[in-house]
């Protein structure tokens, strides 16, 4: 496993923001994993039930709890634990919530990236830092094909457009403190990384898919679809997660050639329907019903949203291992399981069959 990535985070100081977060705690075990010495700075988990909590991963990483729009903690954390790596996650990540409170998702979003860039400006320690935005990041006119690194930012919804904003911080940031030309001053270099619907196990949040419908199936109702005929690009968790720890690990070795942005979406087999997905959870959860709630009165969310990911096919081999089926039964085996396994080890089971996988599809 470590082979993929050469050996390049054992015994390296790694800070994840958003830790705590569904990708967040799925990113620390496959860095832990890889011998990485992990700190996490975030907000408390969402639920309980979510995957931080139930993988106990606060025993096995540094687990600090923090706002990125608080500077000065989050400025004090970087300094103590001198990371080498820096990656990004931490966001107010929801569309409909982005309605209801604005601010705080441009406060979070914008100017936490600010926070989290200026900590890496002034942490000499740091070589490489990944921020994570989203798809939703690009100006969406729901065009049939996928939208490419070179495309314009924009965003209809408060979420989307401060992801955009986000992106052209990033993007002034690199050009004005990090820029490649004066790499020997600085030694830093920094990424932007884009993904499509990620699903996977742990995951708790209101108005996402697969928690919605998880929470319908066990209490026995009928799933309420809003979107059915929307069209995303969905993919498992690990798919991207893989692309931004082969695009870091690229970064460390060569920074020159990666720095920028790139795009981690699925292949075109995997853009789907929001009720294909449902009644692919429904069959490998083996019980469920979904019904059509869509009406004229809910916010505005794109109905079509597709990426173009051929650059980190071509520069950097990165590719998706899974195909449509595998991705909902994985994602929905986390959700049958977590009562009684040790999750853990199962999500670390759940990496090591992926790169199984991921290795077998690249050769």
């Amino acid at each position: 496993m470590s082979s993929i990535f050469n050996n390049i985070y054992k015994g390296k100081t790694v800070l994840v923001t958003g830790h705590t977060g569904f990708k967040g705690s799925w990113l620390c075990i496959w860095l832990h994993q890889l011998g990485a010495k992990v700190v996490g700075y975030s907000l408390d988990p969402y639920t309980e039930k979510d995957n931080f909590n139930i993988c106990n991963l606060s025993n096995v990483i540094v687990d600090i709890r923090g706002d990125i729009r608080d500077e000065e903690k989050l400025g004090e954390t970087f300094l103590k634990y001198k990371p080498e790596f820096v990656f990004h996650l931490a966001a107010q990540p929801l569309v409909r919530k982005s309605y209801e409170n604005p601010k705080e998702t441009y406060e979070t979003n914008v100017m936490g990236t600010l926070n989290v860039l200026e900590a890496i400006k002034r942490c000499e320690a740091i070589k490489v830092a990944i921020m994570v935005t989203t798809d939703k990041c690009y100006e969406n006119k729901e065009q049939l094909i996928g939208y490419k690194e070179t495309d314009p930012m924009g965003g209809y919804d408060p979420y989307s457009s401060s992801k955009g904003c986000a992106e052209i911080l990033i993007s002034s940031y690199r050009n004005s403190f990090f820029n490649i030309d004066e790499y020997s001053k600085h030694g830093k270099v920094i990424a932007s990384v884009r993904a499509g619907n990620v699903i996977g196990g742990g995951d708790w949040c209101e108005d996402r898919i697969v928690p919605d419908c998880i929470r319908s199936i066990q209490s026995g109702n009928k799933i309420a679809i809003r979107n059915p005929n929307a069209i995303r690009p969905w993919q498992f968790v690990l798919e991207p997660l893989s692309g931004y720890l082969i695009l870091a690990a690229k970064l460390y070795s060569d920074p020159l050639k990666y720095s920028g942005a790139w795009n981690f979406g699925p292949n075109e087999k995997l853009n789907a329907k929001v009720k294909d997905v449902v009644s692919g959870i429904i069959e490998a959860y083996g019980v469920g019903e979904w019904e059509d709630v869509s009406s004229g009165l809910t916010p505005h969310e794109a109905k079509l949203l597709l990426l173009d990911s051929s650059k980190a096919k071509e520069f950097l081999r990165w590719e998706q291992a899974l195909s449509f089926k595998e991705t909902i039964d994985m994602t929905v085996s986390w959700y049958k399981n977590y009562h009684n396994e040790n999750m853990y080890e199962f999500c670390k089971n759940q990496i090591n069959e992926y790169n199984r996988k991921q290795k077998a599809f690249l050769e």
